[in-house]
Order: C-alpha cells, then sequence, then structure tokens
C-alpha cells in the first residue's frame, strides 16, 4: 500500500513567513515525488484525479492538495494529461537550439527548422547567455505558444561583449550595450588595459558566471571614449562582430588581380562594346556591378543587363573567396561600407565605370509588349559603359522631363523613355499575378564630418529606382528558371508560403477593420495579400495592416531547392545581379559560367552538391546580421539626432498602439512613444480588437492614423529609444 501521509498533510507548529515557506517547498516535493512515483510504477493505468484520490484514500477536504502537486507536476513536464482527465507518466520533451534573450529578463530558444520557437520565462532561464547553444525541455502547454525550461548550456555562443567600462578603485565592470544580456561583467584591474571610466570597450569573456557570482572578463580592445566621434559606430561594429581590414594576403591577392582588362582577357566572349549602355546608380554609390541596354524592334524589346563578372577575378578556393564568404555580403552603416570585396575590386576592375572596358555576364532578354521573356541568352561578354547616371537625373528625365537635364543626356532621353516604359509593362504584369510590394520608407541619414546626423528624411523612391528594380528582377527570375530546368546545382532565393496558423491570425485582426483575405484549402495566394494592401491604401490603419502583414510571412532565404517566392508571385527565382556585395550572386556566376564552358563534369556536379547547402545557411545567417547591425546603426543616429531637439514639438501619425502607450512616427521615419503614464486627465485602457486607447471617463480615444502633436521629451542611447509626450488638445471623441 503507497504511503500517503505527505499528501494527506499533519498540523504544525507556527513559524515565521520564510521557515513556513521553506516547509511548505519541502513539503510540496515529497508529495511530488510519492504521487510522479506512483504514476511511474509498472502497474499504473492512467486514472483522473478522482480516482487516484479514491485508491490513495485521500480524503474530499484535502483532496485539492492532490491537484495542487498533480498541477506542480505538468507544469515541471513530469507527467501530462490528456484530453479526458487522465494523467500519465510524461515524454521530456528535449530540444537543442539557440537562446535569444530579452532584455526583460525572459527569451526564446530557436531550433533549427522549425518555425514556431520556445518561450523560455524569465524564471527558467538558469544562467543562460544570449546566443548559448541550450537543452530545453517543452513543458506541456495548453496555451498558444511552447514553453520550456533550459536545462543544460551545451556552449556558449558570445566570446566577446561590447561595452562601457567603469573603474572603481579596486576593479572594474563592463555594462554592455546589447541589452539583452542582463548582468555586467567584471573585470580585474590588472586585465583592463589601462581603461578609464567611459571608454568604450571589447571585453573577452573568462567566465560566465554561476552561483550568484557575476561574470568575468579582460579588456581586449579600447575602441574610444563613448564621446568620441565614430565610437558608437565602431561600438555596432563589434558588437556584431563585423570583419573590417582585409589581411596582407588578401591585399597581395587583388593587387596580382586588378590588372586591366586586356586582349587575352576578352577572347572568347561576346562584344558588346558597340551596344549603348549605361549604368544607373545613387550620386554616392562606388561599387558599380550592373548595367543596362535596351532597344526596340517592332513589338519586341531587347533588354540587356549586363553584371560585373567578379568570379574572374575571385578564384574558388583563394583566400580571397574564404574572406568573401565568411563575410557573406556588403554592410551599409550610416557612416561607412564594410565590402564584401577590397575596394581595389569592388570600386575598381569589377566596377562598371563609364569609358572603361569590362569582363561582364550578361542577361540578353527578348520581352514582348505584354512583359513575357519569349528568347534570352546568357553568356560572358565584354561592355563599356557609355554614361554613368544617377537615379536623380534619370528621374528628372522620365518624370519631371527637365529641359536642361535632357539636353545635357540627349542622346540618352530616348532610351530612357523606353526603359520607363519597359518597367511599366514589367511592373505591372509582376503585378497582376500578385506580387507584393511593401513600401515602407527607408531612412536615409545625412552626417557631417564629425558623423553627427544633421538631417533625416526617407529614402526618394523615384520612377529610375524602379526601373532598376523592374530590370534586376526580371534578370533574376529568368536566370533562375534556366538554370533549373537544366537540372544543375543551384542557389536560389526563396520565400516559402506563410504558416496557415499565421494567416488566420491575420484574418482574425483585419476582420475588426472590414477586410478579408480568402484562404484556398490551407493556402494563402499572394495576390490575396496585395489585394488587402491595395485595399487599406490611404486608410487610418494602412501602416498597421501592412507590418502585420509582413510579420506574417517568413524571411526570405537562400536554398539549394526552388520552391518558390511568395513576396514576388514568382515560381523561379536567386540573386544573380550583385555579385560585388553579395556571395550568393557570386557563387552562382561560377556555376552558370562553367556551365557555359562545358565544364560542368560529374565531379563538378557533385562538388555543388555538396557544398551549397552550407554557403545557403551561412549567407542567409550572414545576411541577417548585417540587417540588423545596418538598423542599429541607423536607430542609433536617430537617438543622436532628436536628443538635439528635446523640447522641440512636431506633427506626427500614431504608428502602433500597446496598452503601455503608442508610437509616433514623424514625417522623417523618426518613431518614439508616447508612455500611458504621460497621458494625463483620465485612465486609458487598450482595446485590443481596434488598436485603441481608450479613455474611461472622457472617451478620448487614441488610434493607428490619427495625427497627434508631440513634444520630444527624452532619448535613451543605450536602449536607442525616443521619448514623446502629447502636446494636450488631441485625440478623437
Amino acid at each position: 500500500m503507497l504511503e500517503v501521509d505527505s499528501i494527506k498533510g499533519k498540523s504544525g507548529i507556527k513559524r515565521d513567513g520564510t521557515e513556513r515557506r521553506e516547509m511548505e517547498q519541502e513539503a510540496l516535493n515529497k508529495r511530488k515525488k510519492v504521487i510522479y512515483d506512483f504514476i511511474c510504477d509498472e502497474f499504473y493505468v492512467p486514472m483522473k484525479a478522482r480516482d487516484m484520490a479514491a485508491l490513495l484514500n485521500i480524503p474530499k477536504q484535502q483532496r485539492h492538495e492532490l491537484h495542487e502537486v498533480l498541477d506542480a507536476l505538468v507544469a515541471d513536464g513530469k507527467i501530462e494529461i490528456s484530453a479526458k482527465g487522465k494523467y500519465s507518466k510524461g515524454k521530456l520533451r528535449m530540444q537543442t537550439g539557440v537562446f535569444e534573450a530579452h532584455a526583460r529578463g525572459f527569451g526564446f530558444v530557436i531550433v533549427e527548422g522549425e518555425e514556431e520557437d520556445i518561450f523560455i520565462p524569465e524564471s527558467k532561464v538558469n544562467g543562460a547567455f544570449h546566443q548559448d547553444t541550450v537543452e530545453v525541455r517543452i513543458h506541456p502547454s495548453h496555451g498558444k505558444r511552447r514553453e520550456g525550461e533550459i536545462v543544460k548550456i551545451v556552449s556558449h555562443g558570445l566570446k566577446t561583449i561590447v561595452g562601457t567600462f567603469e573603474k572603481s578603485k579596486t576593479f572594474g565592470f563592463v555594462r554592455p550595450d546589447n541589452q539583452r544580456i542582463q548582468s555586467d561583467i567584471f573585470v580585474p584591474l590588472e586585465r583592463s588595459k589601462g581603461a578609464v571610466s567611459g571608454h568604450k570597450v571589447v571585453v573577452e569573456l573568462t567566465s560566465y558566471g554561476k552561483n550568484g557570482k557575476k561574470p568575468e572578463g579582460k579588456v581586449i580592445e579600447i575602441l574610444g571614449h563613448q564621446d568620441d566621434p565614430g565610437t558608437d559606430i565602431l561600438s555596432i561594429v563589434r558588437e556584431y562582430d563585423l570583419p573590417e581590414d582585409f589581411s596582407e594576403k588578401i591585399s597581395n591577392q587583388v593587387e596580382n588581380v586588378s590588372k586591366p582588362v586586356s586582349q587575352a582577357d576578352m577572347a572568347g566572349r561576346l562584344d558588346l562594346r558597340d551596344l549603348q549602355t549605361v549604368t544607373i546608380d545613387g550620386e554616392d554609390a562606388k561599387d558599380l556591378d550592373d548595367a543596362i541596354s535596351l532597344t526596340k524592334e517592332g513589338n519586341l524589346y531587347h533588354l540587356g543587363v549586363h553584371i560585373a563578372d567578379v568570379s574572374n577575378y575571385v578564384q574558388e578556393n583563394s583566400a580571397l573567396d574564404h574572406e568573401a564568404l565568411n563575410r557573406g555580403t556588403s554592410v551599409y552603416l550610416v557612416d561607412r561600407v564594410i565590402p564584401m570585396l577590397p575596394k581595389q575590386l569592388s570600386n575598381g576592375i569589377c566596377s562598371l565605370n563609364q569609358g572603361e572596358d569590362r569582363l561582364t555576364l550578361s542577361c540578353l532578354m527578348t520581352i514582348d509588349e505584354k512583359g513575357t521573356v519569349m528568347d534570352h541568352k546568357i553568356a560572358e561578354t565584354v561592355i563599356q559603359v557609355d554614361r554613368r547616371m544617377s537615379y536623380t537625373n534619370v528621374n528628372k528625365i522620365v518624370t519631371d522631363r527637365d529641359e536642361a537635364v535632357m539636353k545635357e543626356y540627349d542622346g540618352f532621353v530616348d532610351m530612357f523613355d523606353l526603359m520607363k516604359e519597359l518597367a511599366d509593362i514589367l511592373r505591372e504584369k509582376r503585378m497582376h499575378r500578385g506580387a507584393i510590394d511593401f513600401d515602407f520608407p527607408e531612412t536615409k541619414v545625412i552626417l557631417n564630418e564629425a558623423g553627427e546626423p544633421v538631417d533625416i528624411k526617407p529614402y526618394d523612391r523615384n520612377a529610375a529606382t524602379k526601373i532598376i528594380e523592374d530590370f534586376m528582377l526580371i534578370a533574376n527570375e529568368t536566370v533562375a528558371q534556366d538554370y533549373f530546368w537544366q537540372e544543375v546545382p543551384f542557389l536560389y532565393r526563396t520565400h516559402e508560403n506563410p504558416e496557415p496558423e499565421k494567416i488566420r491570425k491575420l484574418n482574425t485582426f483585419i476582420n475588426n477593420f472590414g477586410y478579408h483575405v480568402h484562404v484556398g484549402g490551407d493556402e494563402v495566394h499572394p495576390k490575396e495579400l496585395q489585394k488587402l494592401l491595395g485595399k487599406s491604401e490611404d486608410t487610418p490603419e494602412e501602416a498597421l495592416i501592412a507590418r502585420l502583414t509582413l510579420r506574417s510571412m517568413k524571411q526570405a532565404k537562400y536554398s539549394v531547392e526552388c520552391v518558390g517566392h511568395f513576396g514576388l508571385a514568382a515560381q523561379y527565382y536567386c540573386h544573380f545581379t550583385s555579385p560585388i556585395r553579395r556571395y550568393p550572386d557570386l557563387q552562382i556566376h561560377r556555376i552558370i559560367k562553367e556551365t557555359l564552358r562545358g565544364k560542368m563534369t560529374e565531379k563538378r556536379l557533385e562538388h555543388y552538391e555538396k557544398i551549397l547547402p552550407e554557403v545557403a545557411k551561412e549567407c542567409s545567417q550572414l545576411e541577417r546580421r548585417a540587417d540588423e547591425a545596418e538598423r542599429e546603426t541607423v536607430k542609433l543616429k536617430k537617438v543622436e539626432y532628436m536628443e538635439q531637439r528635446i523640447g522641440q514639438e512636431y506633427e506626427g501619425v500614431i504608428s502602433g498602439v500597446t496598452a503601455y502607450g503608442f508610437y509616433v512616427e514623424l514625417p522623417n521615419t523618426v518613431e518614439g512613444m508616447v508612455h500611458v503614464t504621460t497621458l494625463h486627465g483620465d485612465y486609458f485602457e487598450f482595446c485590443e480588437d481596434s488598436y485603441e486607447l481608450v479613455g474611461e471617463s472622457t472617451g478620448i480615444r487614441y488610434k493607428l492614423g490619427q495625427k497627434v502633436r508631440i513634444r520630444v521629451e527624452d532619448t535613451d542611447s543605450l536602449n536607442r529609444t525616443i521619448a514623446f509626450s502629447l502636446v494636450t488638445g488631441n485625440g478623437d471623441r
């Protein structure tokens, strides 16, 4: 007979609070062990709580204690409860993934290949650091998301941390810039490298801390004082471990290959130097990797997209190639570019500079007036660019019809008009099949010589930028389709269909605004999301619906599988047009050239089948790193810009509403928060269905898209946040 005294309970002596709580916890643990052992018995059959109580002779008045024990065991994941309320031994579901910490103490474990992350409450983090590889025990959950507990740290992800050094008499410590790292780093003075208070430093972790001790480390680099120009951006560069300088070995290699194009280099290539060709880029662009040619005969357009033949200079498995793969992509920060390739290549021999012979890989397409590619040819070519154009001047020609600019580029105006004509056709065709165009304004930060932001404004996305977008897209599609049907190992740019559950959630939300997305079977067609964005255009809820639609979709990535691109509504897609700044483009250029030259042997096919999955994975990760670093530098400069404007008032639009306040976006793309505690004169309640804050007694409402006037109250450079307050007299009733 099972001993059940620990379940039935016993009278005790009155104790102080702490001691009593300890005794209660000890008693609970004993009861849990008794019940768990009972359920683990080989003769046990799953049963309900009342059957268990009857079998164990537990009096009715004490059965609530049994329920407490059972609930605790379920929460621990040791036992499970069926839909019929029967208890059985839990299947300890363990998974390994990467821990992503949150500034507020909790976090998520990301498991490779799984769409849904595992939520880790603060109490279950168990000493794990941000980016640690961990083992997590998944708890049975009846909620909307999976929860778990970290039970083992497999390996530490962070080796170094960037932060601000603070010195005391006998020791120092580093306050991490990354708010996801919860603890300061203890630094013995003899390991401080002479750092003084206020220095931005890189600290190498020597201990990750346990048993109540702080993590420890040693300073390995002093970046400068936190107030010195450029130190803030350099801190982000180090935080994201972005490689800057190229080694001497690579520099020497570049010197050897950066020779002018010779007759021998051009041998066997299609000579297109007599074709009228232009580049169209931003005024300050130096790495010009794509050029355009366009003619029209009858009803057919002849479009040439000519891409710098970088693979001619970056040989596979060279030191330069390994470094390019290690970087994955060029990183465009607000005050600098960290290139994938050395500038001697990217701005030199590989850049399609005006008036110079350049080796290229061209996609030559014949397109009808409906935007269908009737014929195409991919070839190794040589070109000579006739004019280096800017987006600004091309737009002045095709949109503004600026007479002075049209006169300056007299011999090219007809070509630019033809480009606008074809681009409109291609865009219309793409939109007709369902491509989604998220037209979020990107931010352009203007800095002075000291690196201080003097202006912030949205990037001008005009007719000229769209022309280049449209031509690059059609070239990328054409190349991807060609190599898919050749059944050659390849790197595709893929964007998988959204998870049905996320679309259901989106539908539930947009129903509150009178919208609906049709889902056929378990899938949604991109055209449905395109329609949604079209219907919500110029409405107060436009920005929110666009953001939520974007969040409901998966991230685009590189893959060896051609599963299509949902956002573009394209069956075939790759990145072919930017080998100077993206490694996947460089990689597929090699595959294309080997195929064109008849050198794609069985051995080479096996080689690419072996290496491409890892290349796809690595490049996807490095792209995300670059995107995050770019965003952080922009946020940093926005905060710095608004710091100089504390007390000033601006008109803005409510861009997001939460229970703790609402976000306001200014015309220059700067976003700040009006905290609910600063809304005086009423108690404001958050209405989740309509995304509104509503005053309980006044009925004043703050909702999405509403124009408000705000005052800049404060900035926080560490958290990169901006606090606004509402100027009185706003709000809808």
